[in-house]
């Protein structure tokens, strides 16, 4: 379920960012870069784990599928919080900016 939760949302925000120039500035690259690093990582592990237990990757317990899907929800989220902050840090609306000087007038 990582792998899918994550693929998924690497398509979702390569779209995103293709089919608009606002997400484009809004650093939404990102997003993709961290979601496609996520999804590829998980394919190299399950292409490892099937390599060694075979077929019986694909017959995961329920416990597992709920884990799985915890955990990639737990990634998606925590991608979406560096986003966040690469947003603030690089300001591109200069909103960040504009309150800090602001606060110090």
């Amino acid at each position: 379920m990582c792998l899918i939760l994550t693929a998924i949302a690497a398509v979702l925000s390569t779209a995103v960012w293709y089919s608009s120039a606002k997400a484009r500035e809004m650093n939404v690259s990102v997003l993709c870069w961290l979601f496609w690093g996520a999804a590829i990582m998980w394919l190299v592990d399950l292409a490892f784990e099937y390599a060694e237990e075979g077929a019986k990757v694909f017959e995961p317990a329920f416990a597992d599928v709920l884990n799985d899907s915890l955990l990639g929800l737990a990634v998606i989220t925590i991608a979406l919080v560096i986003w966040i902050a690469v947003l603030l840090i690089r300001d591109p609306k200069g909103v960040v900016r504009s309150v800090l000087m602001k606060k110090a007038a």
